[in-house]
């Protein structure tokens, strides 16, 4: 097994990425057969309510991160939300459990979803740019 420190964290979303606020994180790379991730994730108390809902939905969740110093491109991992304690601290500790995916799904999963939204031309190419650059973010209420 490998650890790496967990530097950011960001949801794909279909309106975008979703950017997590982290306290702290960690990346474990099993190296089993499964070629299994473990990513951690200790954030504010105040995602609870989203991080939950990402639970029951019980779906795979993409997640881009970048690991072990800020100017490290982004990984991309394909991962389903494990656990979620409640700390006595005001804060949660979050568990994914996935594989890296080596393709960058966003761009097209964004693209898709603004097709479908009815964009085209002009108006698609500005709304893209928009998403991939300026994405929305979910910030705690501390």
């Amino acid at each position: 097994m490998k650890t790496f420190k967990l530097i950011t964290l960001q949801v794909v979303e279909e309106c975008g990425l979703i950017d997590i606020k982290l306290k702290e994180g960690l990346v474990i790379n099993k190296e089993d057969k499964g070629r299994t991730w473990l990513l951690e994730a200790y954030v504010s108390a105040t995602y609870e309510p989203y991080f939950r809902a990402l639970l029951d939905a019980g779906q795979n969740i993409s997640l881009q991160v970048v690991i072990t110093r800020a100017e490290n491109d982004p990984a991309y991992f394909q991962a389903k939300s494990l656990r979620i304690k409640k700390l006595t601290d005001g804060h949660l500790s979050v568990l994914f459990k996935g594989t890296i995916n080596q393709a960058n799904t966003y761009p097209e999963l964004l693209l898709t979803a603004l097709i479908e939204k009815g964009l085209c031309g002009q108006e698609l190419l500005d709304e893209f740019k928009e998403k991939m650059i300026t994405k929305p973010k979910i910030t705690p209420k501390n």
